[in-house]
């Protein structure tokens, strides 16, 4: 029987909502080992006085396996 363990994180990006998953999940798995998946929880950007999208922010949540 195996037993998984839900972290929750964010992370940004400048290009993507993608990128700001994968910059998560790239920073993550430096630390925590067997990730299995992870869900966006939520979805945020920052823009500048137009209105134009200038960061993506991203709200995760990661399983992973525990050994």
């Amino acid at each position: 029987m195996s037993v998984a363990k839900v972290i929750e994180l964010n992370a940004s990006s400048k290009t993507s909502m993608e990128d700001a998953v994968k910059v998560g999940l790239k920073k993550c798995s430096e630390t925590v080992k067997n990730i299995k998946g992870a869900w966006v929880n939520e979805i945020k950007v920052v823009t500048d006085g137009d209105g134009t999208v200038i960061e993506w922010r991203v709200n995760l949540r990661v399983t992973f396996i525990v050994q």
